[in-house]
């Protein structure tokens, strides 16, 4: 098999038999990150903090692959109610803020679990070496 998973630690799927992401070649496939802090294991009550903490998991995921922020092609974000949109643009211009250097990215608004008040996926594609 091709696929290799990613793990980091504070970051999981509680019992759940699922990879943080999965990299193939040149490509890394997360699954849903969470506003979680990856280091006191606590979830924010607010979007603003969770959502900060997503990318800052992504970053940390993506490390573990062998990859940067840079590498992200494409990030969906799921938030739990439409006002939950404004609290993603800050860690958003925070970790991409050239207009011209940004991957795309969509939001759908989506019942999450356990409190979660936004979870985002990434794809990623290493340069070419």
């Amino acid at each position: 098999m091709r696929q290799k998973s990613i793990e980091v630690p504070g970051l999981s799927h509680a019992s759940a038999p699922i990879p943080m992401a999965c990299r193939v070649g040149p490509v890394i496939a997360t699954s849903g990150i969470g506003g979680k802090n990856a280091v006191t294991g606590e979830l924010p009550a607010d979007a603003g903090a969770q959502a900060a903490n997503c990318f800052e998991n992504l970053k940390a995921v993506l490390r573990a692959g062998g990859m940067g922020m840079g590498d992200v092609v494409k990030v969906t974000v799921y938030i739990a109610d439409e006002a939950h949109r404004a609290a993603v643009n800050a860690p958003w211009l925070e970790h991409y803020p050239d207009p011209h250097r940004r991957p795309a990215r969509h939001a759908l608004v989506i019942q999450l679990r356990g409190g979660m008040l936004v979870q985002i996926e990434a794809l990623a594609v290493a340069a070419a070496a």
